[in-house]
């Protein structure tokens, strides 16, 4: 049964649309998990020119080592499992200590990339010492598949953030950039920079 809001059909058999249409590929729940992995043609997930602009969320993303860096991502090409391809990108963030004694919007030097080939990360000083601590946001990946033009991404993610002492704060990260690689990407891969994943939902969206 579909949800019809004045005239326009919003959510119908799992598919939401809103001017186009955003539709559930895949969902990985980390379980102490090293990697977690999207392959196009694997167990589900879609990755091909289906859909020009391709969506990951994450849920509740806690780990297991505390302070530490990441989630980051990277991808390749074809059947090629090295996940290093070259990427260019920015990193800035916003946090409110708790206490309300720092506040700051700031550009991280040390996150960003001129065409390096690690893994992207969203995040830095993780914290997880409370079971509520957690990471949540999105990724955008857009034309995966185009054998023409690099491959830009955008995301946003908001977490605790292990700062001084006893003291956490709300911090907001702006991560964006490119794939400086014209052949199609057929696979993404996440994974924090020591440590594993300790619970947690990443899922995948094809949106038209």
């Amino acid at each position: 049964m579909g949800l019809i809001s004045n005239g326009t059909t919003i959510f119908d058999a799992g598919a939401m649309s809103l001017g186009g249409s955003m539709v559930f590929i895949k969902k990985l729940t980390a379980s102490s998990s090293a990697t977690l992995s999207f392959v196009d043609g694997a167990s589900g997930v879609v990755l091909d020119n289906t859909y020009k602009e391709y969506l990951f969320t994450f849920k509740n993303i806690h780990i297991e080592t505390d302070a530490a860096e990441g989630p980051g991502f990277q991808a390749d090409t074809g059947t090629n499992t090295n996940y290093n391809q070259q990427i260019t990108s920015t990193f800035f963030h916003a946090a409110h200590r708790q206490d309300d004694v720092v506040t700051e919007l700031g550009y991280d030097t040390g996150s960003d990339q001129a065409n390096g080939t690690n893994f992207q990360r969203f995040a830095y000083n993780l914290d997880s010492s409370q079971a509520s601590d957690n990471l949540c946001g999105t990724l955008r990946i857009f034309n995966p598949s185009s054998n023409t033009f690099v491959k830009h991404f955008t995301s946003t993610f908001q977490y605790t953030y292990d700062g001084d002492g006893n003291e956490q704060y709300s911090l907001q990260t702006f991560v964006s950039g490119y794939f400086n690689q014209t052949s199609p990407l057929t696979r993404f891969q996440f994974k924090m920079e020591s440590g594993n994943i300790d619970a947690g939902d990443i899922c995948l969206y094809g949106i038209n």
